[in-house]
């Protein structure tokens, strides 16, 4: 089948193909197949292995890391060491070339570290090896430390006060005046505002730690005073000043436990004096005002009972409320003169009660926009006002010595006037003045 498709036919001695350099394939020019030296052109010829055409270039030498060369399969040679050039670039580049890059390198190096240099100054302008502060002489603080010696002198005789209750837990500050474990604070501190029930614990707790309980020996709502009493020895007594002879613009301290902490110290200084301040918002109606020192020293919630002390060391009042729209200190602070104070605990130590002068009266403050004082809004039958002439509609503008321009202010100038003789009281009626006598009556 095959020599049918790609034989020749039997006895053909012509050529299948024209053979190179014959012109045009004539039969005169034609080549048999047994002429041919070619014998690719034989397909007769044999197929035979022999020596290959191109020579196979040597093996390069292998190098080990210790510098010895070896061809393979032969003996190595004596060892050597690599060269920078053999290393890096494997010859393929020339001593001279090697020679331009470790230039370029230099070149390259210098300029980074110059560069390196100038960032590393513009980094550092601001900072400096060369520190020099300068330090305070030793006795310079302590000798001008008024405020600090003041503390150190007033705080041990400073407790705070912690009450509990089935209602909840209060606290506040108190200050020791009396040896035998006497602790004057504020009605508002051990009674909670109210909250505190029969059952409620008072515990005090010292500068140094020690923690007592104490037992109310009297309180006074009208004034917010209190008097509480522990079983101590060997008290840090505070000295008591004159309220009377304070002064507005004069410096003072408040010491007490805001919020939590106690020996806290504030300063500020004194910002008015006999500034008649209701306790609460029926306060005016039961009589309960106080005739406060104030202040701009922070008083915050927990110096209440706390000392206002002056720059001697004395204290001038007992820290009471503060006027505040945040309910912190918005340098808005009252305390309770001294001289009242010591009064009230007086009275509360003897008697383990207070009772306060009064007139008989209800007033309120005039607001007619001509006139300031107290407007009588009524008179108690057979009481002390109109015994001395007092009429409903008259307008109190001067209790003793002092000025009356609201009906809070003529609660405290009745109280300090006292109930142990007659007081000249001076009220505007039908547009004119009038002098009356009136003598206050405890209750």
């Amino acid at each position: 089948m095959h020599e049918k498709v790609f034989g020749r036919p039997a006895g053909a001695t012509e050529m299948l193909e024209r053979i190179p350099g014959t012109a045009g394939g004539t039969d005169a020019d034609a080549t048999t197949i047994g002429e041919l030296a070619n014998p690719w052109r034989n397909p007769e010829s044999f197929v035979e292995e022999g020596a290959p055409a191109r020579k196979e270039p040597p093996e390069p030498p292998v190098l080990d890391l210790v510098g010895s060369s070896a061809r393979r399969g032969g003996e190595p040679d004596s060892p050597r060491k690599l060269g920078v050039r053999e290393v890096f670039f494997g010859k393929r580049l020339s001593w001279q070339a090697v020679a331009s890059v470790a230039a370029a390198c230099a070149v390259i190096g210098l300029f980074g570290g110059a560069a390196g240099h100038l960032l590393a100054e513009s980094s550092t302008s601001l900072t400096s090896n060369d520190v020099r502060l300068r330090e305070a002489p030793p006795a310079h603080l302590s000798e001008d430390n008024v405020i600090g010696a003041v503390a150190d002198a007033v705080q041990p005789a400073v407790v705070n006060i912690q009450v509990t209750s089935q209602g909840g837990m209060g606290e506040g500050s108190g200050i020791v005046i009396d040896d035998r474990g006497y602790i004057l604070t504020n009605n508002h501190v051990v009674t909670m505002e109210g909250a505190a029930g029969p059952g409620a614990v008072i515990e005090t707790v010292f500068p140094t730690g020690q923690r007592a309980n104490a037992e109310i020996v009297g309180t006074d709502p009208k004034t917010d005073l209190a008097v509480i009493k522990v079983d101590v020895e060997n008290l840090t007594v505070a000295q008591l000043g004159n309220s009377d002879e304070v002064e507005v613009g004069q410096q003072i301290i408040a010491i007490g436990s805001p919020l939590g902490l106690p020996k806290t110290v504030t300063q500020g200084i004194v910002s008015a004096t006999q500034r008649a301040m209701a306790l609460g918002q029926d306060a005016s109606e039961n009589g309960e005002v106080i005739d406060a020192v104030q202040t701009d020293a922070a008083i915050n919630p927990g110096n209440s009972g706390g000392p206002l002390v002056d720059t001697r060391g004395a204290v001038v009042g007992i820290n009471t409320m503060i006027f505040s729209q945040s309910g912190g200190s918005d340098g808005l602070g009252f305390a309770i003169p001294i001289n009242e104070a010591k009064r009230i605990a007086e009275a509360l130590i003897t008697d383990g009660e207070v009772r306060h002068a009064s007139i008989g009266v209800n007033a309120r403050t005039a607001a007619n926009g001509s006139l300031d004082g107290a407007e009588i809004v009524n008179v108690a039958d057979g009481g002390p006002a109109q015994r001395g002439g007092m009429r409903e509609g008259d307008v109190v503008v001067k209790v003793g010595d002092r000025d009356i321009h609201s009906s809070d202010e003529l609660v405290v100038a009745v109280r300090n006037a006292g109930s142990n003789g007659d007081v000249p009281i001076t009220v505007v009626r039908d547009g004119g003045r009038v002098e009356l006598s009136v003598r206050p009556e405890a209750e």
